[in-house]
């Protein structure tokens, strides 16, 4: 089992989700985020499932991302694998410009882990 953790900007970037939801369709933006904080938790088991991010040569290591939802409201979950850890680092709308290296790593910055 691996522990899975948000990172401060993955934080931020899920709450943005579910405030805009929330603004459109509020009883519908709590069930929406309830399965989408669940199935993030899914990652504890085998995350090497998830395929390599279409950013995964602008930094070291591997990163892998998770898609999560329907066409038009997919978005895509970009971590880590680090030993017995899944560092969430961002949570994206999939139609939007892939990571820069400097977001990346901005992202990975450890100081910025939650739990």
């Amino acid at each position: 089992m691996y522990r899975v953790v948000l990172q401060r900007l993955a934080v931020a970037d899920l709450q943005e989700a579910y405030e805009w939801a929330a603004r459109r369709a509020p009883r519908t933006a709590e069930r929406w985020l309830r399965r989408f904080e669940e199935a993030l938790q899914t990652l504890d088991r085998n995350p090497q499932r998830c395929p390599l991010a279409r950013e995964h040569g602008k930094v070291e290591g591997e990163l892998r991302e998770f898609l999560f939802g329907k066409p038009p409201s997919v978005f895509r979950v970009v971590f880590t694998i680090d030993q017995d850890t899944v560092r969430i680092l961002r949570i994206r709308r999939a139609q939007r410009r892939f990571l820069t290296k400097q977001q990346i790593d901005q992202a990975m910055d450890r100081s910025a882990e939650t739990e």
